[in-house]
């Protein structure tokens, strides 16, 4: 799995929203939240970002370009 997805997981999981209420405030569907975790697809990078605001995350540590966080 790469780093990317694996980090991905690990905060959609540990971010204390349902997938239902990720899904709302990224504007994508609750399946496609679904989807990121458990198949080989990934967000554009639109979503990504909006993901990444809406979970409070770092892309640069998503992206594994730092690994400090």
């Amino acid at each position: 799995m790469s780093i990317i997805k694996q980090r991905l997981i690990e905060e959609i999981k540990s971010c204390g929203l349902t997938t239902l209420q990720i899904a709302k405030l990224v504007g994508v569907s609750p399946e496609m939240i679904t989807q990121y975790c458990t198949t080989d697809k990934l967000p554009k990078l639109d979503t990504f970002a909006r993901l990444c605001q809406v979970l409070d995350l770092d892309a640069n540590y998503i992206l594994g370009l730092d690994k400090h966080n």
